[in-house]
């Protein structure tokens, strides 16, 4: 673990070497993270787990903006972010009207983790993650994490520095609020 920390802090000095150095401890990770977003994908899916986590890694640490990470649990809380954007990019371009793309309303309690969820799906979660982030940002920091990245309570608590109860909470009023807007 202070091996990822002492990479993090080169990164974030500018040292080009030391992202070559980190994917090899944090791979097998992102690779398990990916994979749980795929996992549930029909046979066939053009969007495998290894490609999530090249893609999530690139936009992390080959980018022209210097980051900042306090440890291991927030560079997976990264990646966690990095990998919803790149599904959603996918949803977007998978549920485009040219392509026979139609929202429909989901009942939150059938979305367990966005990987198993249509494109219009994932979609529709997004921007109701985007309305509540407005409201309640701790809420929708917390539900991005338990259905993107599938991290349990316990993980979302470490990851964002806060108690398990803390992170409970927040989750509860999340799901309360998304599930007003997809049925709304």
């Amino acid at each position: 673990m202070a091996d990822v920390t002492h990479i993090l802090s080169q990164i974030e000095s500018g040292d080009p070497s030391a992202a070559e150095q980190l994917l090899p401890l944090v791979y097998q990770e992102l690779r398990e993270l990916a994979a749980a977003k795929i996992a549930h994908e029909k046979p066939g899916h053009t969007l495998e787990a290894t490609a999530l986590v090249h893609e999530a890694y690139l936009r992390m640490v080959d980018s022209d903006k210097v980051r900042s990470w306090n440890g291991r649990q927030h560079f997976l809380a990264v990646a966690a972010i990095a990998m919803r954007r790149i599904l959603i990019e996918w949803a977007r371009k998978k549920a485009a009207t040219k392509r026979g793309g139609d929202r429909h309303k989901v009942d939150l309690d059938d979305v367990e983790l966005m990987s198993s969820a249509r494109p219009d799906t994932i979609l529709a979660i997004d921007e109701a993650l985007e309305q509540l982030s407005a409201r309640a940002p701790e809420s929708a920091r917390v539900a991005e994490l338990r259905l993107f990245a599938g991290l349990s309570l316990q993980e979302v608590a470490e990851a964002l520095n806060t108690s398990t109860a803390t992170a409970h909470r927040h989750w509860v009023y999340a799901r309360a609020s998304l599930h007003d807007f997809l049925t709304s």
